[in-house]
Formats: structure tokens, sequence, C-alpha cells
């Protein structure tokens, strides 16, 4: 008797072992940006990594406001990595209300910097606008209120010497929304933070002829720190013939405290073994590699990313 309750014990257990899994599965929720933009589709790409590399990992994918949206969110503890803007990491560090973050969003934790944003103004040919100075009295779109793209647009404008009120009309619309109703002509120009050869552009570029508007270097000077002067390259959009100066700000992938450092370190590798991947999703997934990984962070690594970096000697 006392030996078949041994056994039926015995199987007891070992159904019981069978049936938990070896390790709880964790959830990353990838925080991107509006569909039309390059976070998005880099995003998704990221997601099917995680879910394919790191073991136990349930990824998704998350389509959000973007950078300002995406701190909030992971300050609260609502995703576990998320794309951003240099400008909104380092208003949400300090805790800058005007730009949307109400308190320091001492939470946030840095996994790397990718790749720079080209602050890029697109008007229809046929509103006459060529200049910063001639959207003057014109309609245009800034992107979502207080999002990353719309606190770049208060920076341009007012290194120009313009606000909002200059306008003739503001409209606070994300990057698709704003292409619609410039296709509509209820619209004169949208300004859009986003890398090349983003996905609203050129569908816009498609379907009636634009103008790209340049934003001069002496312009990117008064902005100042994280800005810096780029080009949009002459074929980038259909019907754009020449080189276009612009501003460019560096996006970063962020994560916060309450991540483990297993899972950040994780993250951070899969992130870099995986290039090809990213590049595949979008052209400036080209544009992330190890060697500028930690180039301007301006909040403190994940513990579990600084020790990623330390293993390939980016950190002594």
């Amino acid at each position: 008797m006392l030996a078949r309750r041994r056994i039926f014990v015995g199987l007891a257990l070992a159904s019981l072992a069978f049936a938990l899994p070896a390790r709880a599965q964790q959830f990353v929720n990838v925080l991107t940006g509006g569909t039309a933009g390059v976070y998005y589709p880099l995003g998704v790409a990221l997601s099917k990594i995680y879910g394919d590399k790191i073991p136990n990992i349930r990824a998704s994918v998350q389509s959000t406001k973007a950078s300002v949206e995406n701190l909030n969110l992971l300050q609260a503890g609502k995703g576990e990595i998320a794309f951003t803007l240099g400008d909104s990491l380092i208003a949400a560090w300090k805790g800058d209300a005007e730009a949307g973050f109400k308190a320091p969003l001492d939470k946030l934790r840095g996994i790397a910097a990718i790749y720079p944003n080209y602050v890029q103004i697109v008007a229809s040919r046929e509103s006459g606008i060529r200049t910063l100075q001639d959207l003057k009295g014109k309609r245009l779109s800034v992107g979502a209120p207080r999002s990353g793209t719309e606190l770049n647009a208060r920076a341009v404008l007012a290194a120009a010497g313009l606000s909002y009120a200059d306008l003739g009309k503001v409209e606070y619309l994300p990057f698709a929304e704003s292409v619609e109703l410039m296709k509509n002509r209820q619209l004169d120009a949208s300004l859009q933070s986003a890398g090349l050869g983003v996905a609203s552009i050129r569908d816009l570029a498609t379907a009636i002829p634009i103008q790209m508007v340049p934003i001069p270097p002496e312009i990117v000077a008064k902005i100042g720190d994280p800005f810096r002067p780029g080009v949009i390259p002459a074929g980038t959009y259909t019907g754009q013939d020449g080189d276009v100066p612009t501003a460019t700000i560096p996006n970063y992938l962020v994560t916060h405290s309450g991540v483990s450092d297993e899972l950040a370190y994780a993250m951070t590798k899969e992130l870099f073994a995986n290039l090809d991947q990213l590049a595949a999703a979008h052209a400036e997934g080209r544009k992330i590699r190890l060697e500028t990984a930690l180039e301007g962070m301006p909040v403190p690594l994940h513990p579990g990313a600084e020790r990623f970096y330390r293993e390939k000697g980016l950190i002594r």
C-alpha cells in the first residue's frame, strides 16, 4: 500500500513538473510611432527578432504618437523598449513640462543610438513655398501635439524667427493624415521628422508635384544641440532634383530601470546580431552600427546594455 502511494505521488509530481514551463514567459512591447513613419517598420522587425531569438519572450509592437508618448509609457512601465528622438529624450530626463513631461522621467535607461532623423518639410509645388519664410500665412501640419516631430517644428520655426501665429493654419496630425490633406489641397505643407525615404512623403511625391523646403545650416546652428546640419540627397523622393539642406537629430532606443539586466542584455545583443533584418525592414536600418551605439547618449545606460558594450570593448 505504501509503495503504491509513493508511486502515485511520484507520478503526480512528475506530471506537475511537465505541465509547468521551465521559465516564466516575459513580454517585450516595442513602442514605435505612426505606421507611415520609420519607427514602425523597424519596430516590427525588432519585435520579430526578439520573439525569434530570445527564449521565453512574447514580443509585440505598438503604434504610438512616437517619442513623447513612448517615453511617458516607459516611465509608467507600459513597454520594454522604445524609439525616441534625442531632443525629446533630453527633455524627458530633465522634466520639461513644455515638451510634455510633467516631471523628470528618472526610470529611463539607454540601449543604443541608432540612426539620425531628418527634419523634412515638404510642400505642394503649387503652394509657392520655397523657403522657411514662405510658410507665413500657409497651412502647415506639425505632427501630433507635443510629439517629437512637433517639438522639432517649434525649434525650427523659432530659429527662423517664426511662430505658429505667423502661419495661416496649424494642424497637429500624424504623417499619413497630413499627406492625405495635402493631396486634397487642404494643407500646403507638412513637417515630418523621420528617416530618409519615409513612406508618407514617398506616397505624396507620387501623387502630386512636391517641393522640399531647405533648412539652411545657419538656422540649424541657432537651434543648437543635439541638432546637426544634414542633407536630403537628390532623388530621395520623386521630383526632388537636387540636394536639400536640413537639420538632423539622433534617434535612440531606450528602456526603463524595471527591465531585468538579463533582458536588457539580450535585447541589446540581438539588436546588433540581426542588423540585416533591420536593414531589410527599412533603408534607415542600414545606418545602425555598433561603433556609433554610444554616441551622445543623454541618459544612463541600462546595466544590461552596459555589460554588452563592455564585452564588445566599447566601454573599458
